[in-house]
């Protein structure tokens, strides 16, 4: 049985510095320290993070005072960041910087007196923390169809920004019925679904065309990695999206000679590799990396925690 791996699957920049600010928090300011929600979808993760000493929570309020509070990957509402730092809590901001890039622009629009649409999923924690960004309300939608029961001012004076993680043709689709009824409708410089997603879901489409059977690490709650699997299905191949190896069905590989995988940007490597060895349990296979886009996008830490001491202290706990 052949084994095809898409390139690039996995960490995107935004999660490798979300998970260094946490860890380096641990080792600058020891345990414990709390982090708003995950700080990225994906319970391997998050496991690793809170057997470190991290402690997740959902509130600002059920942080104690004088504690060192993280921000996830997904960012926050402007309300919750004004509650944590009128408690004077240490702050750390790990929103991914695409995220912030959101943030920004549906700032900018606001005070120029756009009615803002946001497309993407209502409850994501991203979403909650861009519609979060400004006081007036923010529509989201997720479908051509809701585009024609909006209710619009001033047609005239309608902007859009999008949910970094959704899916690229799923967006390509709903943008199109803003611009059709909207035609003076305000758009982004520069495309919100970041270079991340956009790869990773190019990835899994060409890997479901050589393929009888797509498994897509990453969590149930993480949309990047939901959006794979809905690729690969749409391309018209039998998809899995799975946390890792002890989820495999032996039964799913009855007939499959080449079963391709791909791993949401918040699922890391080592959840690839132990599936790679619990499908040698199975059968013999073989292995290969699929050609694709190589990477070396990297965001900066938080000055504070650049320090060498800081990253030999983590050398040495590793």
């Amino acid at each position: 049985m052949k084994v095809l791996l898409a390139q690039p699957r996995g960490f995107c920049a935004g999660v490798d510095r979300a998970i260094a600010i946490v860890e380096r928090a641990l080792v600058v300011h020891g345990a414990p320290i709390y982090v708003r929600h995950e700080i990225v979808h994906n319970k391997y993760v998050v496991n690793t993070l809170r057997n470190k000493g991290a402690i997740f929570v959902n509130e600002v309020s059920e942080v104690p005072d004088n504690s060192v509070l993280v921000f996830s990957a997904h960012g926050v509402p402007r309300s919750v960041e004004d509650e944590a730092r009128a408690r004077k809590l240490k702050i750390y901001d790990a929103t991914c910087p695409l995220v912030t890039k959101v943030h920004a622009e549906v700032a900018k629009m606001h005070r120029n007196g756009y009615q803002i649409i946001m497309i993407g999923h209502k409850g994501h924690p991203e979403v909650e923390g861009t519609v979060g960004q400004v006081p007036s309300e923010i529509e989201v939608i997720e479908s051509p169809e809701q585009v024609q029961s909006l209710d619009v001012k001033d047609p005239e004076k309608v902007a859009y920004v999008s949910q970094t993680t959704i899916s690229h043709d799923d967006a390509k689709k709903v943008i199109q019925s803003l611009k059709e009824r909207f035609p003076q409708i305000l758009e982004p410089k520069k495309a919100d679904i970041c270079y991340a997603t956009q790869n990773r879901q190019d990835a899994v489409k060409e890997l479901a065309k050589s393929v009888d059977l797509v498994l897509v690490v990453g969590s149930k709650t993480s949309s990047n990695s939901n959006r794979l699997r809905e690729v690969a299905e749409k391309v018209g191949t039998r998809a899995y999206l799975i946390d890792g190896a002890s989820e495999l069905d032996e039964k799913w590989f009855d007939g499959v000679k080449c079963i391709g995988i791909t791993a949401g940007a918040s699922a890391p490597e080592i959840l690839v590799e132990e599936i790679i060895e619990k499908l040698k349990s199975f059968s013999l296979i073989s292995v290969t990396t699929m050609s694709g886009v190589e990477e070396n996008v990297e965001f900066p830490l938080p000055k504070v925690l650049w320090k060498k001491d800081v990253e030999a202290a983590i050398l040495k706990d590793q």
